[in-house]
């Protein structure tokens, strides 16, 4: 499909009315859905589909970490290991990287995010500067590179620079690894300025946001001041992830990090608040009714041990939430969604957790994760309605995951019997970007990433 072909006919499509017949969709030159058009006949200029579905948004990545899979997983020589060991290995590992390589590693995990089905993603991106902490010369340069990345590859991207500003809730100063992050308010405000016109120089969807790292990075004073400057928004931030995180903060605030949150800023439908694995019954049920997008990343949380997140009391307090790639350690929306569905029957003991009347629970999963995606990233996107972004995808109903299968069976076979393999095309805001499961510059962006990598590994 070229870039001029702006028809795709699906026999099956996944609409806010539900699953409707040979449906045709028409997009604008600006890449938004014109019409969606059920029983229509087959159009000899139209792209033609199997299986239509909206395409999930990727609300949490931070893709320098593609880079390192596979180097954390040995026992360390100081015994048990943690979400906290596993960072002072992530800050060897970046400590090593330079502009060319977070490029490379960028655009190869955005790749990926496209060929699993992801059409957008919001990059949380917190290395802004050299090894040792000496901003570039150009104080934005790796959040133009991130942009360059997403420009190349044809992602829809929402650029989340981070703030950054001590090394606890005492106000340490940073150190290590940790200097390549840091700014104050002041320098903060002027990179992000820069970090969004990079962005909206990518494409007419490109969004742009903020995000302070978490409470232990940014003190009261500049959240607040970060809230005002930034105000209208996405708004993202990591919080209650880690236990010793939340009695750091409990120690100094008197209070749980979610409570204190909740209780300082105005948490409200912009927010995006990144894990929320350790909450109170009274601290879910108010996120809940925040209207707040909980960002759940289950494949990453899994890997670092972080805990199950509580999403069946969640749910039933109609909270919202969408799923990211996080550590980029394994990179699949239906994966993602089944380890979350999973995590909850493992604790229970008990299954189909997570799902509502009428709806079975890979529907379930997936049209919650869309509107929360989609709200996270400030994007227009989630469904297939004429003015929204054309984000869609289309599953091969001949692979062995969906062989058979049909309604809402369908992404119940994708999700928990399926991965990428069964996603055949992608459009991100109309650029149709993978055509039958494979990227458009897929030779050239691997090719290129394996050099750097090859770099990088002989340093590690």
């Amino acid at each position: 499909m070229s870039e001029a072909t702006k028809s795709v006919f699906a026999r099956k499509a996944l609409t806010p009315k539900g699953w409707e017949d040979d449906v045709l969709v028409h997009m604008d030159v600006a890449g938004r859905i014109a019409s969606v058009e059920p029983k229509s006949a087959v159009s000899s200029n139209a792209y033609s589909v199997d299986v239509l579905l909206p395409a999930q948004a990727n609300l949490h990545s931070h893709t320098f970490q593609r880079g390192m899979a596979g180097l954390s997983e040995a026992r360390s020589p100081a015994g048990r290991d943690s979400f906290w060991t596993w960072r002072e290995i992530m800050y060897r590992f970046l400590d090593i990287l330079g502009p060319e390589d977070i490029e490379a590693i960028a655009a190869f995990a955005f790749v990926e995010m496209l060929e699993s089905g992801y059409s957008s993603v919001a990059e949380f991106h917190y290395v802004h500067h050299q090894p040792g902490g000496e901003p570039y010369a150009n104080l934005s340069e790796l959040s133009e590179r991130i942009a360059a990345a997403a420009s190349a590859t044809g992602i829809g991207l929402t650029l989340l620079p981070v703030a950054y500003a001590q090394g606890g809730v005492d106000g340490r100063t940073l150190a290590g690894g940790q200097l390549r992050f840091g700014n104050d308010l002041e320098r903060y405000v002027k990179l992000a300025q820069a970090a969004e016109k990079a962005a909206k120089s990518v494409s007419l969807d490109a969004g742009f946001g903020v995000a302070p790292h978490s409470i232990r990075a940014v003190n009261e004073r500049d959240l607040k001041a970060l809230e005002q400057q930034f105000r209208g928004m996405p708004f993202h931030i990591h919080i209650a992830e880690q236990i010793p995180e939340i009695e750091e903060v409990k120690a100094a605030y008197g209070q749980r990090s979610m409570s204190w949150l909740l209780d300082h800023l105005p948490v409200n439908e912009r927010w995006c608040l990144i894990h929320s694995t350790h909450m109170t019954p009274e601290e879910t049920q108010r996120v809940a009714q925040s209207g707040a997008v909980v960002g759940l990343c289950p494949i990453t949380e899994a890997n670092l041990g972080d805990g199950i997140f509580n999403g069946v009391n969640y749910l039933s307090e109609g909270g919202r939430f969408g799923t990211g790639s996080d550590s980029n350690i394994r990179i699949s929306p239906s994966e993602e969604l089944r380890q979350l569905e999973y995590s909850q029957r493992l604790r229970d003991i008990a299954r189909v957790t997570l799902s509502v009347q009428g709806k079975s629970c890979g529907r379930t999963l997936y049209d919650t994760a869309l509107a929360g995606g989609a709200q996270a990233l400030g994007r227009d996107a989630g469904s297939l309605v004429p003015g929204k972004w054309a984000d869609m995808i289309s599953l091969d109903v001949e692979s062995a995951a969906l062989f058979g299968l049909t309604g809402d069976r369908l992404l119940d076979g994708w999700i928990f019997a399926g991965d990428r393999q069964a996603v055949s095309d992608v459009w991100s805001a109309g650029r149709h970007v993978v055509h039958e499961g494979r990227h458009r510059d897929r030779t050239a962006i691997v090719k290129t990433y394996k050099t750097r990598l090859a770099a990088i590994l002989e340093r590690v």
